[in-house]
């Protein structure tokens, strides 16, 4: 049995597909067929159930998932740990999209001039989908919004910001000296969808004022929402973070008084992987200028 051959069980098992699999892999079908053959035949059992345009795993396939999970992951952590020497690698970074393009840009760049033979390889995903990659070690560290439900995970605040409410230009709003949350209750929102958890930080915190806001559109992208505001489709609450690097007129952000929303955002990792010196230098990085960023 050989160690490709797992890999490529596992990505077939992934996608539920040999021509799939083998597109991602950059193989051909055949081979890849072949080599699962060859797997079953070391076994003595099929691992997958073929059906016409798909496979599903047999009982035999779903523990042998399990074990080359396992396995897989103890040989990347023993080159990780061999090659270790806290100035090159790689670094896989997951982020959810409200902090990706606001926080990380120049702190990536910081870091990348510092470490030039590090690889930092960034994916954006929503907060379920990054802890799970965080569980399964297809990423080394998270950062995203708390709370999470996050079960053998370790976990570490940045900072706390503050989420300002925006407004058009010549919205009511704007000739108010101190804006309350009962003030904002008459008007529509615009929300990013429910996939994103700044959603529920709003909703959670207007929720404990006893209010419940009216959500006339939502969006997948915290840029629209800033724009359909800035068209007079609603209000919304923003980041700091998003705030700063707002530079139009177009927008125009006030604290709310009486109790002001924010968020809490926080690192993860799986301490169940092998964290590489560099990882650790990373983080380490990461909290250095969570503290110093523009606010």
């Amino acid at each position: 049995m050989e160690f490709d051959q797992l890999r490529y069980f596992l990505k077939v098992a992934e996608r539920g597909s040999f021509t799939r699999a083998s597109e991602e892999l950059l193989i051909s079908q055949p081979a890849l067929s072949r080599s699962i053959q060859k797997l079953e035949d070391e076994l003595g059992q099929p691992v997958f159930e073929r059906k016409t345009r798909s496979v599903s795993l047999t009982e035999a396939g779903t523990l042998l998932q399990a074990r080359a999970q396992q396995i897989l992951q103890i040989i990347d952590d023993t080159k990780a740990e061999i090659s270790d020497d806290g100035q090159s690698g790689r670094i896989r970074l997951g982020v959810i999209p409200t902090i990706a393009p606001y926080f990380l840009p120049d702190f990536l760049q910081q870091f990348a001039s510092d470490y030039p033979s590090a690889q930092l390889i960034v994916q954006e995903e929503t907060t379920e989908k990054l802890l799970k990659s965080c569980t399964q070690g297809e990423i080394d560290i998270g950062i995203l919004a708390l709370p999470v439900p996050a079960k053998y995970l370790e976990i570490e605040e940045l900072f706390e910001e503050e989420l300002f409410l925006v407004l058009p230009p010549g919205h009511p709003l704007t000739q108010k000296k101190n804006i309350k949350l009962t003030d904002v209750e008459p008007y529509p929102f615009v929300l990013l969808d429910e996939a994103h958890c700044l959603s529920d930080n709003i909703m959670s915190f207007c929720r404990q004022k006893s209010m419940q806001p009216v959500a006339l559109e939502r969006t997948s992208q915290l840029a629209t929402v800033q724009e359909l505001v800035a068209l007079k489709h609603g209000v919304s609450m923003v980041p700091a973070m998003a705030k700063v690097l707002d530079q139009t007129d177009r927008r125009i952000y006030r604290s709310l008084s009486g109790g002001k929303p924010t968020r809490k955002i926080a690192i993860v990792w799986n301490p169940y992987r092998f964290q590489s010196r560099l990882i650790q230098v990373f983080r380490d990085h990461l909290k250095r200028y969570a503290k110093k960023r523009p606010k």
